[in-house]
């Protein structure tokens, strides 16, 4: 692995300092190419190492500066500096050749040239202090052999790491070695498994002097963070990032607060789409339902069994079932063995409030009906050295993967999607097992002509599956009366511009009841603000009745909620599995119809002012070192402090209440008991309870169903409770 070296930092053109409203610097590199350093806002600033040879990565899909203007299908080109008010910016050049750049917020120095190692020193404005900086000893290195370019930071061991997207474990990833790459990760170790099912190469870090700073690496090739875990004599202490064969693109943003820096990095990328208000309901999905030989039948008696039970529910999710033969899924198709009528299920569906959402996956078994044309069109991801369709396993067979960057393969998905899917009765596609884990290492996708090998364009499937379905959906239904809404469980960010999505294939356990509370909040915390967990464990054991009921409470507040299982033996999570528990846990759902009002505010807030649904305490209270620590509680918005009970048997916790200004305090949502803020304080949580408490002097607007009816994602504000 070879450093990379300057001849020199200089302005990016010769035009003097004092006619440069917007200047730019560049360093051309020994080995040819340059890295470039632009500001996009007095905030924001972009580094980019242009090879020699050109981008690896010519066109981007994340970056969309402008909302409401979503990226080309096509791609963004990655030159591209529209939709960004660029700041004035002042430079200036020391003697040895240093460059610096400023604006009236920050301040970067340029540093090295010749035999000098380049780096990057950033400074806040305001206080003078270093809030990132380039190792000095080899800051950028490239791999020739393998073309893996390596980014190197100076590490303080009190920093916190933040982002990544689905990770486990603890939120502070300080210390950890974690890898952004798609899996499909069925039974993942809830506090170490890693990676995941998503591509999210963001992370962002509280400085030891409380100021909180962003890095997003613009890349779809795999990435690997080593936050603290390799330490080398030579180099002190240090972080790093390794890009697979990509291109080093990173945006590096500052802020006061943890809000500020996501507010920039979700409005990097697009913003958050505002679903419509039935899919914040409560929905119902299980694969032993659809997967059984009478599965019309077990779904027709679990529309009767909701109303039986009185479960408020505003949706139900096929699994992919209803296309399957033994085994095998055949998207696009309907088993009518198992589904002789499914438009007439669909309809009573309906008729009894719940709207439908369809699993429909990326990959074609090779006896799939429709294979043979799509292959003969060219629409699968290719090898390389044959010129054929790549053919790998795939749900107990072989088969093909669309390429979603072939103009064939989208108009072929849409079609099937409107007519096997939409035109049945169902509203959604939800967009599965598409990870795109090809391993043949010649595959390659179109990408218009651009011909991008697969571990350089693996993400971009997920999100463009995810953009032609949600774009039939619009075109389906027109999108006047309700946005649309879709579903996906992988993706790179540009995903949250189109669908909710979750935590994957979790395992039924304490463990993951615990460390998915974490999760969820990584992802908030990453930018995916619609997010939630398969409620009681998808796949393992049938939760018993305490976890269970726990589990629905951790879960009733997120901001997707689905139940959600895989069991052995066809067994199902059903509200009404466990009869000693059924009324709480209809109760802790009815507490989020309750809360509905409120939830579709902070869904509001989300796509209005960037900042999550779900948060660590620490985003709201800042300044508050306590809420640093690892803990159970979140908060929901900016009022209601949640506090799920994790444990086997616990029925009181001790809870750290964070401090508030003015002597406010905090206030229990049911008893109106009063806690002092800044402290901590034991509170009763019986089985039957979701401990919630509410910011004083704050109004919650609650909803209530007419008499006698079952709560609905529609119900109105029935009053505003004040505390």
């Amino acid at each position: 692995m070879k450093p990379l070296l300057t001849q020199a930092w200089s302005p990016a053109d010769e035009r003097s300092a004092a006619d440069r409203i917007q200047p730019d610097a560049c360093a051309a590199l020994a080995t040819g190419g340059e890295l470039r350093l632009s500001f996009l806002s007095p905030t924001l600033a972009r580094v980019t190492l242009l090879p020699a040879q050109g981008f690896r990565e010519p066109r981007t899909w994340a970056i969309a500066p402008t909302l409401g203007t979503d990226v080309p299908w096509t791609g963004r080109e990655r030159a591209d500096l529209q939709g960004f008010q660029r700041p004035v910016v002042a430079l200036s050049k020391s003697d040895q050749g240093d460059v610096s750049l400023s604006t009236p917020q920050v301040s970067v120095r340029l540093l090295g040239g010749g035999t000098r190692a380049m780096r990057l020193q950033w400074t806040d404005q305001a206080t003078g202090h270093t809030f990132l900086e380039d190792r000095s000893t080899s800051a950028y290195l490239q791999e020739h052999r393998t073309g893996l370019v390596r980014h190197c930071l100076v590490r303080d061991p009190q920093e916190h790491y933040y982002g990544l997207g689905d990770k486990t474990g603890p939120l502070n990833l300080h210390g950890r070695r974690l890898r952004c790459l798609g899996q499909d990760a069925l039974g993942y170790d809830p506090q170490n498994g890693d990676p995941l099912y998503k591509h999210w190469p963001f992370t962002m870090t509280r400085t030891v002097n409380g100021l909180w700073v962003g890095l997003y690496y613009d890349t779809l090739a795999t990435c690997t963070f080593d936050l603290g875990c390799e330490h080398d004599n030579y180099h002190g202490f240090f972080r790093s990032v390794d890009i697979d064969d990509g291109d080093l693109d990173y945006y590096v943003m500052l802020g006061r607060t943890p809000a500020e820096v996501l507010r920039q990095f979700v409005a990097l990328i697009g913003g958050t789409h505002m679903p419509p208000r039935w899919s914040l309901g409560f929905a119902q999905t299980a694969m032993g339902l659809a997967d059984a030989p009478d599965a019309q039948q077990q779904l027709d008696r679990f529309i009767d069994e909701c109303a039986r039970h009185r479960i408020p529910i505003s949706s139900f999710h096929y699994g992919s079932g209803y296309s399957s033969r033994g085994k095998q899924r055949y998207v696009f198709t309907w088993n009518h063995a198992k589904f002789p009528d499914p438009q007439t299920l669909n309809q009573k569906f309906k008729e009894h409030g719940m709207r439908l959402v369809a699993n429909i996956k990326p990959c074609l078994l090779d006896d799939h009906p429709a294979y043979s044309a799509l292959n003969q069109s060219q629409a699968f991801i290719q090898d390389a050295s044959t010129g054929q369709a790549v053919v790998e396993p795939f749900w107990d067979g072989q088969g093909s993967h669309l390429d979603f960057t072939r103009p064939q393969a989208v108009a072929w998905w849409q079609e099937q999607l409107t007519q096997q899917v939409l035109a049945q009765g169902i509203d959604v596609g939800w967009n599965d097992n598409n990870e795109y884990a090809i391993q043949n290492e010649d595959a390659y996708s179109d990408a218009w002509g651009l011909n991008l090998p697969m571990h350089r364009s693996r993400p971009l499937h997920a999100l463009l599956m995810t953009r032609a379905t949600f774009e039939a959906q619009q075109a389906f239904t027109g999108d006047i009366a309700e946005p649309a809404f879709t579903v996906t469980r992988a993706g790179p960010p540009g995903l949250q511009r189109y669908a909710q999505t979750w935590s994957g294939d979790n395992t039924t356990s304490w463990a993951s009841l615990k460390w998915n509370v974490r999760t969820g909040l990584q992802m908030s915390l990453s930018g995916m603000f619609n997010v939630g967990h398969d409620v009681g464990g998808f796949y393992g054991p049938v939760p018993e009745p305490e976890m269970f009921l726990r589990w629905v409470q951790a879960c009733c507040l997120n901001p997707r909620m689905v139940m959600n299982s895989w069991k052995e033996g066809g067994v199902s999570n059903l509200p009404w599995m466990h009869p000693e528990v059924t009324d709480a846990i209809r109760e802790a759902i009815a507490l989020r119809y309750r809360l509905m009002p409120y939830l579709v505010a902070c869904f509001e807030q989300a796509t209005q002012q960037h900042v999550p649904i779900l948060r660590p305490t620490f985003f709201n209270f800042p300044d508050d070192l306590q809420c640093l620590a690892d803990a159970d509680e979140f908060m929901l918005g900016d009022s209601l402090l949640v506090s799920p009970v994790l444990e086997e048997g616990q029925r009181s916790k001790r809870i750290y209440f964070p401090q508030l200004p003015d002597g406010k305090k905090w206030v229990d949502f049911e008893t109106r008991e009063v806690y002092n803020a800044g402290a901590w304080h034991e509170v009763a949580a019986p089985l039957t309870r979701l401990p919630i408490f509410v910011l004083q002097g704050t109004q919650i607007q609650v909803a209530q169903p007419a008499a006698g009816e079952v709560p609905r994602h529609d119900d109105p504000v029935a009053e505003t409770l004040q505390y």
